[in-house]
C-alpha cells in the first residue's frame, strides 16, 4: 500500500474512514497501521508533516523497528509488546515514547508515538507527533544559554580588571550617586585619606566625609557637577582634618547618573607617601598594552607592552603617530572606537586586530575610556592579545589546509609518499569534522555518511584526537 495524505481515508476495517482522517489531522502528524508481526501496512500523514515525512511511503511493507535508529528499536518493540499485554508496565496503551527516524543528509527526525490497539487481526494504530520544531527550539535555547554564559565570563573578567586598576590607583577616588549623594564605592587610597570614618563609607552621605565648614562648598560642587559635567573646589577639609582639593566628574552607568570624586591632597608630593608604587609604575608594568591618545587618536603615551606588541624597528617612534597605523582592520575600526567613546565615555571588549611593524596581524580586545575633564582631554586604551585564548564558540578551531606553496616547499625534504600521506590525513580529518558537525556529533549517522563502520570511525577519531568516543554525544 502507498502513503496517502490525511485528506484521504485510512483503510481500517474497525473505524470509520472519515473519523480516522479527522483524528490524524487533529491529533497527530503521522499515523501507522501495524499488523501483529510489527509490519507497517499503511501510513497517513497530517498536512503539516508532509514535507518532513516525505519518505514515509518507503516504510510500507517494512517492520516498524527497521525504520528507526538503533537506539530507538527497544522503544518500538516495547510499544508493540505493550499493546499485546506482554509488557504493560513499561509501555502500555496510552504511553508516549520518542523515537528517531533516520532521514536524508545523515540527520534524525524525532517523533513521539502513542499506540492504540485495534479490535481486529491484532493490529495497532501508532499516532506520532513531529518533534523537529521542538528540537530546533531546544537547540537554540541551549546555544543562547551558552552564549550568555560566555558573555557572563567576559563580564566577570572585565570587572576583575576594573577592580584591580581601581584599587591600584594611588589617587583617592570616591563614586557617589548623583541623586542621593550617597557613597557607592571607594578605593583603598580614599579609605586611607579619610581615616577612621572610612569604616562605613559606603551608603553614607558624601558631604558627611567633610567638616561642617566645608559641607556647603561640597554641596555647591555637586550641583555644579550635575549641571556642567565637571566641578572643582579648593581648600576643603575632610572630617579627619586633612586639606584636599576636590574634583568632580559626571558619568552614567546602566541608566544611573554617578559622580566620580577625586580627593587630591593639598600637598600632593607629601600625600604620595614614601616607597609606594605610582600609577605610572603600575601602568608600565602591566602585561596588557596601554595607550594614551588625544581625542583624534594620536598617541600621547604608551607602556612597554604596547611597544613590544608592535615589534617596530629600533629608533622608530610611537609617540605622535596615529593609532589607525597599527590598530584595526581599517580606519573604520578606530573611527567607531572614538565615536563610541565620545558618545558614551566608555567602551568594553571591542574585538579588532593589531598590525605589527613586520606586517603580522594579531587578534586583540580593547577596553577604552574617554577623559574629558582633565587639563587635556584624552582617550585611554587597554589592548589585550587574545590569540592564545581558547575559542569561545563551539568546538576547537579546525586545521586549515596547506597552501600549494607550502606543499611544494616540502619537495626535496620529504619523500612523495609522506607528502601525499600528510595531505590525505588532513583531508580525512576535515571530512570527519564536517560529518560530525552536520550530524550534531551523532557518530552512527556520521559513519554512515562517510561510508565507514562505526569502529573504523572511532579509530580515526582517536588517531586525530578529535573526540573521546566514550564521552561523546549519544548516537
Amino acid at each position: 500500500m502507498a502513503t496517502r495524505p490525511a485528506s484521504q481515508a485510512l483503510l481500517l476495517t474497525d473505524a470509520d474512514a472519515g473519523m480516522m482522517t479527522a483524528v490524524v489531522s487533529a491529533a497527530a502528524d503521522i499515523a501507522l497501521v501495524i499488523d501483529s508481526q510489527g509490519v507497517i501496512r499503511e501510513v497517513s500523514l497530517g498536512e503539516e508533516a508532509v514535507q518532513d515525512l516525505a519518505e514515509t511511503h518507503l516504510w510500507v511493507g517494512r517492520r516498524w523497528s527497521d525504520t528507526v535508529t538503533v537506539e530507538s528499536r527497544p522503544k518500538v518493540l516495547a510499544l508493540i509488546a505493550g499493546t499485546q499485554g506482554e509488557d504493560t508496565e513499561f509501555a502500555g496503551p496510552g504511553v508516549t515514547r520518542q523515537v528517531n527516524h533516520p532521514i536524508g543528509g545523515g540527520l534524525d527526525l524525532p517523533v513521539a508515538y502513542r499506540v492504540v490497539p485495534l479490535r481486529s487481526g491484532g493490529r495497532i494504530l501508532a499516532l506520532g507527533r513531529n518533534l523537529r520544531t521542538l528540537a530546533v527550539v531546544q537547540q537554540r535555547l541551549v546555544d543562547a544559554q551558552q552564549s550568555m554564559e560566555r558573555d557572563y565570563i567576559r563580564l566577570r573578567h572585565a570587572e576583575a580588571r576594573y577592580r584591580l586598576l581601581f584599587e591600584a590607583v594611588e589617587e583617592a577616588l570616591v563614586v557617589v550617586d548623583a541623586a542621593t549623594l550617597n557613597v557607592v564605592e571607594h578605593n583603598a587610597a580614599a579609605a586611607r585619606m579619610v581615616g577612621d570614618t572610612a569604616r562605613r563609607m559606603v551608603s553614607r552621605p558624601a558631604p558627611d566625609l567633610f567638616e561642617l565648614e566645608s559641607q556647603p562648598v561640597v554641596q555647591a560642587l555637586f550641583s555644579q557637577t550635575r549641571n556642567a559635567g565637571r566641578g572643582e573646589a579648593h581648600g576643603l577639609r575632610l572630617a579627619g582634618g586633612a586639606e584636599v582639593r576636590l574634583v568632580g566628574s559626571l558619568f552614567k552607568q546602566d541608566g544611573v547618573t554617578l559622580l566620580l570624586l577625586r580627593l587630591v591632597p593639598a600637598n600632593a608630593v607629601q600625600a604620595r607617601g614614601q616607597g609606594g608604587p605610582s600609577l605610572l609604575d603600575v601602568v608600565n608594568a602591566m602585561p596588557d598594552a596601554f595607550v594614551l591618545s588625544d581625542m583624534l587618536g594620536r598617541v600621547l603615551s604608551a607602556n612597554q607592552a604596547f611597544v613590544d606588541m608592535l615589534q617596530l624597528p629600533a629608533g622608530e617612534p610611537v609617540i605622535g603617530q596615529m593609532l589607525d597605523r597599527w590598530l584595526g582592520r581599517s580606519t573604520v575600526d578606530l573611527n567607531v572606537l572614538i565615536g563610541n567613546l565620545r558618545q558614551h565615555g566608555v567602551l568594553r571588549l571591542f574585538p579588532t586586530t593589531l598590525r605589527a611593524g613586520d606586517g603580522q596581524t594579531t587578534a586583540v580586545e580593547i577596553s577604552a575610556v574617554a577623559v574629558v575633564d582633565g587639563p587635556q582631554p584624552c582617550l585611554g586604551f587597554t589592548i589585550r592579545d587574545v590569540t592564545r585564548r581558547l575559542p569561545a564558540e563551539g568546538r576547537s578551531q579546525r586545521l586549515m589546509p596547506r597552501s600549494t606553496e607550502q606543499l611544494t616547499g616540502l619537495v626535496g625534504r620529504l619523500p612523495l609518499r609522506d607528502i601525499v600521506g600528510e595531505t590525505t590525513d588532513l583531508i580525512e580529518r576535515l571530512c570527519i569534522e564536517a560529518a560530525l558537525e552536520l550530524t550534531r556529533d551523532n557518530r552512527a549517522s556520521a559513519a554512515e555518511m562517510l561510508g565507514l563502520s562505526r569502529q573504523s570511525l572511532y579509530v580515526k577519531l582517536r588517531r586525530f584526537g578529535i573526540h573521546d568516543p566514550a564521552g561523546g554525544a549519544a548516537e
